[in-house]
């Protein structure tokens, strides 16, 4: 191999105050690990010596904490963008230390070739392999990798030897054209391969290669509990449900799950329906779950941007390649989530609410409206083009004290308009065909805890008769009575 050799410091000297840099993965999953804390540690150094040093940030969606929260404990990140899941930048972000802007995933490449997000100076790419030509076998995750690498003036490798180089085969690499040019993606299904297994860069552009061992440090979701249990097991009821009534085709159709508890929990539940035929994912993150159900073969094939699993899984897949090549590949996530294909292969995508309202609103991205949590993520991407959309979660947070039905969400990320269904422990609104008085009603009765319903109907009847029965000088009582006192319970709608 004929390139240079560096340290992770080495490397970071590529790095400077107010440069934008890209990492590739998805989630910490594909995530460079170590350049990016050396970069963190010359932030810490500059700022002592009273010299300015912040980056832009971009990244496929989420990072580890080796990326993320590194540099936001350093003070080293200018802006940051499309998507984050870290607790010191969220506090960073909250606070107006760091500029974020949320973004829907499928866009972010193309806004990157376009110029929208200005200049991409460096590309760290985390590979399992990397030959003279600039053929880079990428890890677990794709992301936006084959973008920034081309943009980027500069390309630092982060070689993982935890990753084999037979990982070869895993990925399908495939750049669309940029409009007035582009084609058809010709993605007729999960399983096709459109692209090549390998990311080609222009070798000239590698500056070095840092070696690592580090890993991605995927976190174990938390056991399914009765309550997520109850969830998922609403999902799967209405999933075969819809079967029975022929609204999905027999031979079923591809699912997108988001990713968490709730996620894991409704694919746990998909696998003990022995009514749901086998069926393949099309989606962004595969998860420990996805893994289980190929073993069980309820899967048959999943397509996404990362393989987000645990320390365990991962090796156990790492063991059988030759045979998880049949039933997994990874893709950038501009394909992932492309809504010409979501809308062609008729996706019954599943996601989880911060909060939805009486009319089917949804927040995914902002707590009482002011404050990130993550970000939007791919979720739009999927619920607005999905053939069946779906949001799934508990109907109380917070022990009781938020309800996650609203009469208006704090801040709206989906609309009614793509919103199919949702789903609590409680029951099921099937929103479809619903005036918004109708749907109103239906979640009410159907999705929102006992302890609210009362509540939420003498709300509901102080609309009156209007098309949509919401009254603005009490849409928000409930999150100002939180704010206030620690309890939506009890507002007073006089």
């Amino acid at each position: 191999m004929s390139f240079a050799v560096l340290s992770a410091e080495e490397a970071a000297s590529f790095i400077h105050h107010d440069m934008t840099v890209g990492f590739s993965g998805f989630t910490p999953a594909g995530t460079p690990k170590v350049v990016s804390k050396a970069v963190a540690a010359k932030a810490v150094v500059e700022h002592e010596a009273g010299r300015p040093f912040k980056i832009g940030v971009i990244t496929g969606a989420s990072a580890s904490d080796s990326l993320d929260g590194e540099l936001a404990r350093a003070d080293a990140v200018k802006f940051r963008t499309p998507y984050q899941s870290n607790a010191d930048l969220r506090k960073a972000i909250n606070s107006g230390r760091v500029e974020f802007f949320d973004m829907h995933l499928s866009v972010v490449a193309q806004q990157l070739r376009a110029g929208f997000l200005g200049k991409v100076d460096v590309a760290i790419i985390e590979a399992a392999e990397v030959t003279d030509e600039g053929e880079i076998i990428l890890t677990s995750g794709v992301g936006i990798s084959p973008t920034i690498a081309r943009l980027a003036d500069k390309i630092i490798i982060e070689l993982n030897d935890l990753y084999p180089a037979a990982l070869r085969g895993m990925h399908d690499i495939y750049e669309p054209l940029d409009p007035p040019y582009r084609q058809p993606i010709p993605v007729n299904s999960p399983k096709d391969r459109i692209g090549s297994p390998v990311l080609k860069v222009d070798p000239k552009k590698i500056v070095g290669i840092v070696r690592t061992s580090a890993t991605a440090g995927v976190k174990e979701f938390d056991e399914v509990s009765e309550l997520t249990a109850k969830v998922g097991q609403n999902v799967a009821d209405f999933l075969v449900a819809e079967l029975k009534a022929g609204r999905i085709p027999k031979e079923f159709l591809p699912i997108q799950s988001g990713v968490g508890n709730i996620a894991n929990a409704v694919m746990s539940a998909l696998g003990k329906a022995d009514e749901i035929p086998p069926f393949m994912m099309y989606t962004e993150v595969i998860q420990d779950a996805v893994i289980d159900l190929i073993d069980s073969g309820k899967i048959t094939f999943a397509s996404g941007c990362s393989l987000t699993v645990t320390g365990p899984v991962i090796k156990r897949i790492y063991a059988d390649l030759e045979r998880y090549r049949k039933h997994l590949l990874l893709r950038p996530q501009e394909i992932s989530n492309n809504p010409e294909i979501v809308r062609r292969l008729g996706l019954i995508t599943m996601n989880t609410p911060i909060e939805a309202d009486l009319f089917g609103n949804i927040n995914s991205s902002n707590i009482m409206g002011t404050n990130l949590m993550n970000g939007i993520g791919g979720s739009g991407d999927f619920t607005r083009n999905g053939f069946l959309s779906i949001y799934a979660c508990p109907s109380t947070a917070k022990g009781g004290k938020i309800s996650t039905i609203v009469p208006m969400v704090s801040h709206v990320d989906h609309s009614e308009h793509s919103v199919c269904v949702i789903i609590t422990e409680c029951g099921v609104a099937d929103l479809r065909g619903l005036s918004p008085r109708q749907r109103a009603r239906a979640i009410i009765e159907n999705c929102a805890h006992p302890d609210f319903r009362p509540q939420l109907l003498a709300y509901l009847e102080k609309g009156g008769l209007s098309q949509t029965p919401a009254t603005l000088s009490r849409a928000f009582r409930m999150h100002e009575q939180f704010k206030a006192t620690g309890t939506m319970q009890g507002v007073n709608w006089d």
